[in-house]
């Protein structure tokens, strides 16, 4: 799909991106004049553990993502594809390799990436890109194969989060999308006219435990969220290996991490202790202003 460059900010990025989805846009060089041997500019964009219906173009009937909804008319959406290990790291190590999990040697989250492996950030280098990494990165070694990098250590923060930029650690105050957002806009205005770039633009929402920004809070309140179809299935028709797995939300789900509910209150499944105190850390990096 290729698009105009035009001015752009932060809210008109996000904007344009709806809700956010792992897209893949190609711009033509941030100059109005073209060569026969320019090549298009390349912005990967990865939003972070959700299910494909919660697009509207796959079908959500909660969220509405118009935007995204666009890219797939005009581009490319894909029907009959899906994910071999939809684990965080192993699926961020099959995209920059093209391998299997099992062959670039990031099997789980625990494994650290082999960044001496080829990645189609180096092929992008040696073709004569600018290669750029904003936000999660998650593979616990330092990124290869780009020329700029500014990332999230680890999982990450919703707020005040902490940044590793060229292996410089500092924390910024502001909610983390909008952050990692900035700062590729940043990146992408400096770029010369004459080079083309490559730019992945990772984001960690809308990964667990969901907290949103401030300003959003309020966004579904008075809306009715339809239960899937699914939602009441005990699985006693299905394999014994489907039988045996814990797959019931009610099982899964930890009352104060996830809903921020008191279980004792509420009479639902406790918080395990080491997700309750990543709670409190997460609430805990605000500043009394945005408390309120």
């Amino acid at each position: 799909m290729t698009i105009a460059i035009s001015p752009i900010t932060r809210r008109r990025f996000i904007r344009e991106l709806g809700l956010g989805a792992a897209s893949l846009a190609v711009f033509p060089p941030l100059s109005s004049r073209r060569t026969a041997a320019s090549k298009p500019n390349i912005l990967f964009i990865m939003s972070d553990d959700h299910a494909y219906q919660a697009i509207s173009c796959y079908g959500s009937k909660i969220n509405r993502t118009p935007n995204i909804d666009r890219l797939a008319r005009d581009g490319v959406r894909f029907t009959r594809s899906f994910c071999t290990n939809s684990l965080c790291a192993p699926s961020r190590a099959v995209l920059l390799t093209g391998k299997y999990s099992h062959l670039n040697g990031v099997i789980d989250n625990a494994v650290a990436f082999d960044g001496t492996q080829e990645t189609f950030p180096k092929i992008l280098q040696r073709a004569g890109y600018t290669t750029a990494l904003f936000g999660k990165w998650h593979l616990k070694s330092d990124p290869t194969g780009f020329d700029y990098w500014n990332i999230l250590p680890g999982q990450g923060d919703y707020y005040n989060p902490d940044f590793i930029e060229m292996g410089r650690r500092s924390r910024r105050e502001g909610y983390v999308t909008d952050l990692i957002t900035d700062d590729c806009l940043k990146w992408i205005r400096q770029q010369k006219s004459d080079t083309s770039f490559c730019a992945l633009l990772h984001y960690k929402a809308p990964h667990r435990n969901w907290m949103p920004d401030g300003k959003h809070l309020a966004m579904y309140e008075g809306e009715d969220i339809p239960l899937p179809e699914t939602f009441f299935d005990d699985y006693a028709t299905r394999s014994d290996a489907a039988r045996s797995q814990k797959m019931r939300i009610a099982d899964r789900i930890a009352m104060g991490y996830d809903l921020k509910l008191d279980a004792d209150t509420t009479g639902g499944q406790p918080t395990p202790r080491f997700l309750d105190d990543l709670w409190k850390r997460n609430f805990s990096r605000l500043n009394e202003e945005q408390k309120r």
